[in-house]
């Protein structure tokens, strides 16, 4: 029986993890900087405990400052912590997304006991979310889906699932949420901020001062607080893993993370797979990039992703690969994706069916081994309050299969049997297949053990017959009794189930150099394949700037970065960059110096011998029209920000010039093309009306592209002009250019109802 207690004793607590300093006894706001783009402001007397930003895994970077503690009041264990969230005036910063509240909200519903009934702390406060109205509402959808997923029986069968089983899984999702799915407004209090101050509670104000700068007021005290990221600013992973280099195997298992979603040192519960050479995701949790980098694997290098279901820990690293030059494999029964689309695509405040614009959708069958290019993989249906898949890979060799099982998230068979009990409309037999299912041999298994309502039990797995288990999803050390049944794993270990017996880095090679030389025969490619494969460690110089460059590097895994020294940016060059071979580069001083960014392999091609092969095959021509090209299109808003080097030079390769004389109009292309200024000026024209003017780097043909119609603007030159002209093919796989020709279409199309 919980017992109750006085909101005063809650409040001394709060005070107790972060009182002020004596100097500071009488100040009755107090802000700390908690990490790049994070503040922490609190009014003890109003009870506004204030979280000011919140990128992914925020909730880590509190506790790692002493602002989430664990607390006990007459009896009762919960945490201390936020209770507002202050939001970014932008959904994106330095190709990072700025909001993502589920978590903190998650910890203030359930960790700090704000919605579980008759808790202590739930006093009728609820999680409350400040910004403008555009976000907030945005936030709120992505909330309520992350922590329902699909939310009644229409959604569920919608997904396929036949009546029946439907029924099932809609009872189960009841029995986590305490019985009825609650609306948005019942979970989440809001506040929308404009140009006057508003009231949170209790004569705390805050005031919108510009783009991302805020004041937040009480009687006779004011903080200002700036969200805004500088130029080079990245919001902070808040664990340091060390460098890792990942050998291409057969088949093996790179342990990537083994923690949960407040795990202060380690990333949540997640895997690599390398099948064949090929690297592939096992979720995505946050901070996915600086997970990889850790690994020395480059976002280029993903194949796909194996996707167990919509919660942060398990989802935000989606809101990284969608912001990548690629689409990448989305591998999950239509149930999780179905869930996983309605959550991002609310963040994202877009329409689902622009998910298979992000990504290259494999929907994948419960219950039966689906085939993927050699690999095989059964998705098991998880009891979990969102739409959730556990996954059993496995590839034959050696006349038997080698198995791994990804266990990611599942329920306590005791918490599940209570369920079964109390709810005649949950069969014994789905308890029982559940069991079954968890208990299945295999050679590799990891497993989630985070117990409480909705995670596992080690102890459901003391019998199990698979030759190794991997316990994770916890933040908590492993007992003796846990280490009876199970062992953990480091970050960066790997499993190999079937070593490899060839170089795939060779093959790598082969591929991208067949790319960049097309119209190079094949010995000549083996000619520059027979020069050495090398390796780096992170923080390695590969160029420095004043010092001749004795060699051109294919980058096989991994990335390097140097800083442009006009711009003062940093550039990231991913796997199946070549790096240095422009034509002017050659036996010239570095003007930049380039440096490992993670444990890179390159294969290392001495300057004369590339300068020997670009000069037998003629090539230089080529190379000096392709390097124009690409310096044009990294100078664009379009594609210089996270477009890679080889998209680029794809894209370098396929662009036509197109000349417009001052005064006419563009003739498009009665294929769907995308038109880039190079030189002049462009006026768009809606119904005889001017509604915008584009000069050099800007684009039309946005319509065109998303929709497959013909512009209804037309295009007139106000200079000579000249366009590039990029057919659409080349363009529409590419995630982030895709949603910024979104985005430019929606303001546009803003222009064209005001015009009317």
């Amino acid at each position: 029986m919980l017992k109750t207690f006085s909101f005063e004793s809650q409040m001394t607590s709060r005070d107790k993890q972060a009182s002020p300093s004596p100097a500071l006894v009488n100040t009755k706001i107090k802000k700390i900087k908690v990490s790049t783009g994070i503040y922490w402001v609190e009014v003890p007397e109003a009870q506004i405990y204030l979280l000011c930003g919140c990128p992914a895994d925020t909730v880590k970077h509190l506790k790692k400052r002493g602002l989430v503690e664990s607390q006990d009041t007459s009896g009762v264990s919960f945490e201390s912590g936020p209770n507002a969230i202050l939001l970014s005036d932008v959904l994106i910063q330095n190709g990072s997304f700025s909001n993502l509240t589920e978590f903190p909200v998650l910890q203030m519903l359930y960790l700090q006991g704000m919605i579980i009934p008759n808790h202590p702390n739930n006093t009728g406060v609820k999680p409350m979310l400040i910004g403008l109205e555009e976000q907030v509402r945005a936030q709120i959808e992505y909330i309520f889906r992350g922590n329902y997923g699909l939310v009644n029986l229409q959604e569920i069968m919608d997904a396929g699932i036949e009546p029946k089983l439907a029924e099932e899984m809609m009872r189960i999702k009841l029995n986590f949420a305490f019985g009825k799915i609650s609306s948005a407004n019942e979970l989440l209090d809001n506040r929308f901020l404009g140009s006057k101050p508003v009231e949170l509670r209790n004569s705390v104000f805050v005031k919108r001062l510009g783009l991302n700068k805020y004041e937040i007021s009480y009687k006779d005290e004011k903080v200002q607080v700036d969200l805004n990221l500088q130029p080079n600013e990245k919001y902070e992973a808040p664990y340091q893993l060390g460098f890792h280099t990942v050998r291409r195997e057969y088949m093996a298992v790179v342990h990537s993370g083994e923690g949960d979603g407040w795990d202060i040192h380690r990333p949540c519960m997640a895997a690599v797979l390398i099948f064949q050479g090929k690297v592939y995701l096992i979720d995505a949790g946050p901070n996915i990039s600086a997970t990889l980098n850790y690994l020395g694997i480059s976002m280029n290098e993903i194949e796909g992703i194996f996707h167990t279901h919509a919660h942060d820990d398990h989802f935000a690293g989606l809101t990284t690969l969608i912001r990548t030059d690629r689409r990448f494999k989305y591998f999950a029964t239509p149930l999780v994706r179905s869930a996983v689309t309605k959550k991002l695509c609310a963040l994202m405040s877009i329409k689902e069916e622009h998910f298979s614009s992000f990504f290259d959708i494999c929907d994948l069958e419960f219950d039966i081994w689906n085939a993927v290019e050699g690999l095989e993989i059964m998705p098991i249906y998880s009891p979990h309050p969102v739409e959730t898949n556990i996954f059993f890979f496995r590839a034959r060799w050696d006349g038997e299969y080698k198995v791994y099982a990804h266990l990611a998230d599942i329920v306590a068979l005791n918490t599940f049997s209570k369920m079964v009990a109390n709810d005649p409309q949950i069969s014994l037999e789905r308890f029982k297949k559940v069991k079954e299912h968890y208990l299945a041999p295999a050679n590799l298994k990891k497993i989630d053990i985070g117990g409480g309502l909705i995670h596992g039990d080690h102890e459901d797995f003391r019998h199990d017959k698979s030759d190794k288990i991997i316990l994770a999803h916890t933040h908590k050390p492993l007992t003796m009794s846990q280490r009876e049944i199970g062992s953990s794993s480091a970050f960066g270990m790997a499993d190999v189930l079937i070593p490899a017996s060839r170089d795939y880095l060779a093959d790598f090679a082969y591929q991208h150099l067949s790319f960049y030389f097309p119209k190079a025969p094949s010995y000549e490619i083996s000619y520059l394949l027979n020069h050495p494969i090398r390796s780096f460690n992170a923080g390695s110089m590969i160029y420095r700037k004043g010092q001749v460059n004795r060699y051109v590097y294919l980058l096989l895994t991994g990335s390097v970065e140097f800083t442009d020294s006009q711009s003062g940016g940093v550039h990231v060059f991913s796997a199946g960059s070549l790096i240095g071979f422009y034509s002017d580069f050659l036996g010239m001083d570095a003007l930049e110096t380039y440096w490992a960014a993670s444990n890179i392999s390159v294969l290392e091609l001495p300057s004369e011998a590339y300068h020997d092969f670009v000069e037998r095959n003629k090539l230089y021509e080529d190379l000096r029209l392709l390097e124009a090209n690409i310096v044009f299109l990294e100078t664009t808003w379009l594609f210089g920000e996270v477009v890679s080097f080889p998209i680029l030079s794809g894209i370098a390769q396929r662009m036509q010039p197109m000349e417009v004389p001052q005064g006419q109009m563009v003739v498009l292309s009665p294929k769907e093309c995308l038109y880039m200024i190079l030189k002049g000026e462009i006026e768009v024209i809606y119904e005889e009306k001017r509604i915008a003017k584009l000069k050099k780097t800007d684009f039309f043909g946005t319509d065109t592209i998303l929709f497959g119609t013909q512009s209804v603007c037309e295009f007139s030159a106000n200079k000579d002009t000249i366009l590039y002209v990029i057919e659409a093919e080349y363009i529409v796989d590419i995630p982030v250019v895709y949603w910024k020709l979104i985005e430019t279409y929606e303001k546009r199309l803003r222009k064209m109802r005001n015009a009317k």
